[in-house]
């Protein structure tokens, strides 16, 4: 009980620690507002109505798909622009944007296009609408830096912890594997590997798990080292605790500090990695959503189209800003400097 009440005890006093990081709170609520709209980008941003009335019949589009003979149209796609909405009691109620992420704006008659009431960011070179790009985009970039930096981190930890718990020979193969792994140009290895293997959401965060375990695990390892010979530990494998159960029960919830305190700025590397690779070229295949994609535009088109370079920037500077703030709430949080021991 004593031991429980220390440990709340300081957890408590790490949350209050970080609530006192002003622009780490407010970046928690900006990231958390980012992810929460680009999850749910269909409701906001989509040329599907939805909800709908016609002819005495609710529609919920953007949930369901319909065919065109439904509403009297016809091919493969209903195109509910040219439905009559404004007879017979019928209604409907439209995303925000009234665009989705691979649909051209065939209204224009150059791309791309400036800003204007129907597309608010203007345009890329294809017709496509620039917020329902960027809004569509946070979501592969989120999805690729939180998948590549989970794995990462869990490969990084069962490997640091091995290598931490055991020691003597286990240590000194796993740590030659650390090094021959680290050195290693990151960039310039995982441009090879999609050349050769081709990219996909997959290939890439398994790319990216492979070139960027090893940090972790040298901190992983340190923490276990530190704490296999402390008295709890003695004390469990007394008793006859199993070992996976001393690493992951014991050692494993007082070695965590390494791992919550990288993981904003392992999230925003990402982010910044990804955006890197699409800009080259390389990235998330097309018509994918990218912010990097849309760079690459700019850098065509930068003497006619300054919105292709100003609004992808400006949505890549405010995610990795607030990933900051947001880790330098958790540094303050876990300062071993403030903590109370246990």
């Amino acid at each position: 009980m004593i031991e429980r009440f220390t440990t709340n005890e300081l957890t408590i006093k790490r949350f209050r620690r970080f609530m006192s990081v002003k622009r780490a709170v407010w970046s928690v609520y900006l990231i958390v507002i980012f992810i929460f709209i680009s999850s749910t980008a269909e409701i906001w941003s989509n040329n599907k109505p939805v909800v709908m009335k016609y002819n005495d019949a609710v529609y919920f589009p953007v949930f369901k798909t319909y065919y065109p003979t439904d509403f009297g149209q016809e091919g493969f796609v209903t195109n509910y622009r040219a439905i009559n909405l404004k007879d017979n009691g019928n209604w409907a109620i439209w995303p925000v944007v009234r665009w989705n992420p691979f649909e051209s704006n065939e209204a224009m008659a150059t791309y791309p296009s400036p800003p204007s009431k129907d597309n608010w960011f203007g345009t890329d070179d294809r017709g496509r609408d620039v917020v329902s790009r960027l809004l569509y985009g946070f979501r592969y970039s989120m999805g690729f830096a939180v998948l590549a930096w989970f794995f990462s981190f869990l490969l990084g930890t069962v490997a640091g912890a091995v290598m931490g718990y055991w020691g003597g020979k286990v240590d000194m193969v796993g740590q030659r594997f650390v090094e021959v792994f680290d050195s290693l140009p990151y960039l310039l290895v995982l441009l090879t590997l999609i050349a050769f293997l081709g990219a996909s959401m997959s290939l890439l965060v398994a790319f990216s798990v492979i070139l960027g375990w090893m940090n972790l695990s040298t901190y992983m390892r340190a923490e276990f080292l530190r704490l296999r010979k402390r008295d709890f530990v003695e004390s469990a494998k007394a008793q006859g605790v199993g070992t996976t159960r001393i690493l992951f029960t014991h050692i494993m919830p007082n070695a965590l500090s390494p791992l919550i305190t990288f993981s904003p700025t392992t999230i925003a590397a990402n982010i910044y990695t990804l955006a890197i690779l699409d800009y080259l070229g390389m990235g998330l295949p097309p018509p994918t959503p990218s912010w990097g994609e849309l760079l690459q535009q700019a850098q065509n088109y930068f003497t006619i189209a300054w919105w292709l370079a100003v609004y992808p920037s400006l949505a890549i500077i405010i995610s990795l800003t607030a990933l900051t703030f947001i880790g330098e709430g958790v540094r303050e949080a876990y300062d071993p400097r403030k903590s109370v021991a246990l």
